[in-house]
């Protein structure tokens, strides 16, 4: 198992380089070519979320995004350190299961409610384009986790 690990300081001209690392790492991995744009608008939405998180709360530490390579998939995370109230946590993670599970068995994502936040929106957003996705927050911060499969390619010389 491989693995790659991206911390950066919570800006958005940053997010364009996590996603150009995304899709290198993803590209070695194995994951499909024709996948590829998928994963990089997935980590886009996701480190952009993280983003505007930080900066809405004040928050200095870098957002983390962690690169996987397995045996059959390819998974990334990146998590933020904004606090969720319990309540506000759950919330989250109802809306992220009820969009990946339409998704999932092919019908429409859910647009959130007008009230939602842009968050809520980057959660339909990721999970229209992921099928394998779980969003996790609490009071210490959030984590996106997306995995896509992988084709086993020849070892590079």
């Amino acid at each position: 198992m491989a693995t790659v690990e991206l911390l950066f300081s919570a800006l958005p001209e940053h997010v364009r380089t996590a996603r150009l690392v995304a899709a290198a790492v993803a590209r070695r991995a194995g994951v499909d070519e024709a996948v590829l744009d998928e994963v990089r608008l997935a980590v886009g939405e996701a480190c952009s979320r993280a983003v505007g998180l930080h900066n809405s709360q004040g928050i200095s530490t870098p957002v983390r995004v962690v690169l996987t390579e397995d045996e059959k998939k390819f998974s990334i995370e990146v998590a933020d350190d904004a606090p969720r109230p319990a309540a506000v946590a759950a919330a989250v993670t109802a809306a992220a299961r009820a969009a990946s599970s339409a998704a999932a068995s092919g019908g429409a994502v859910p647009a959130p409610p007008m009230e939602e936040s842009e968050d809520d929106m980057g959660l339909a957003v990721i999970s229209g384009l992921v099928d394998d996705v779980e969003v996790t927050a609490d009071e210490s911060g959030g984590l996106i986790r997306m995995s896509w499969p992988t084709t086993p390619t020849a070892p590079q010389p």
